[in-house]
């Protein structure tokens, strides 16, 4: 339950960084999702080992053999695999939040293990969280709606959706009383969070699936969070089939009426 998460802290910060990946049916992707990572933390050093905290909801395509293969096959100190197995598909926000109770890293990045997010944006989330000195960034926040971000390889009717939804959520939310974070992408799930902010605001979260990523940044804003975005490329799967169907948009629907009229 997502309102009996009193805290997340862990005894100490034993990683710079964790990479939360959610999986379910993502044994063709999740290997190069890992050899991207591990190319990324070879050209874009960080002072010590990137954890990626693999959360895996019982895939009947043995996605958990892979990622056990995967644990051992890059024990190289540059990245570290580590893998929680959940009983049953217990869904996006729970997965997340499982996740981060178990990461250990002192910076959190969470993104799709279907390689729609490229690894290749991570230093510039890295850079633009570092770089701001006394106006420190508390979330980096890829987007596709600005200039230099994008998508690749969808339909009209999936850019429409998308861009509906989003939409929706900025119309909705934006003018609501907790303020403008003037976040173009409210909807996307590409982002660097400093893990001080997640401790502050996921003991609060009540939506699941797809709402979760817009109900962490409105409690995040109300906490007084200072954002930053990263243009990104969201590229469409190549293997394995989209987790959106009728199920999520209406979950979807449902969180962003609850958080329009709790906010």
């Amino acid at each position: 339950q997502h309102n009996n998460l009193t805290s997340m802290t862990t005894p100490a910060y034993i990683y710079p960084i964790s990479i939360i990946l959610p999986t379910y049916n993502e044994r063709e992707n999740l290997p190069i999702m890992i050899d991207l990572l591990h190319k990324t933390f070879k050209t874009r050093k960080v002072d010590g080992t990137v954890e990626i905290v693999v959360v895996d909801d019982s895939s009947p395509d043995n996605t958990l053999e892979v990622a056990q293969w995967l644990k051992e096959s890059y024990a190289d100190g540059l990245i570290e695999v580590n893998i929680l197995s959940r009983k049953g598909k217990l869904g996006l926000g729970t997965a997340y939040i499982a996740g981060l109770k178990v990461a250990k890293g002192e910076k959190i990045i969470i993104m799709d293990a279907d390689l729609s997010h490229h690894p290749k944006f991570i230093p510039q989330f890295l850079d633009t969280m570092e770089r701001n000195g006394k106006d420190k960034v508390d979330i980096v926040c890829g987007t596709r709606y600005v200039n230099g971000g994008g998508v690749a390889g969808w339909d009209l009717r999936r850019k429409l959706t998308s861009r509906g939804a989003n939409f929706l959520a900025s119309f909705l939310l934006l003018s609501s009383p907790f303020g403008g974070t003037k976040i173009s992408d409210l909807t996307g799930s590409f982002r660097l969070y400093e893990r001080s902010m997640l401790e502050k605001v996921l003991p609060q979260v009540k939506c699941k699936g797809y709402a979760f990523q817009m109900e962490i940044l409105v409690l995040a804003a109300k906490e007084g969070a200072k954002f930053a975005e990263v243009p990104i490329t969201f590229v469409d799967r190549i293997y394995g089939e989209s987790k959106l169907g009728a199920n999520e948009i209406f979950m979807y629907l449902k969180g962003l009426l609850y958080l329009f009229f709790t906010t």
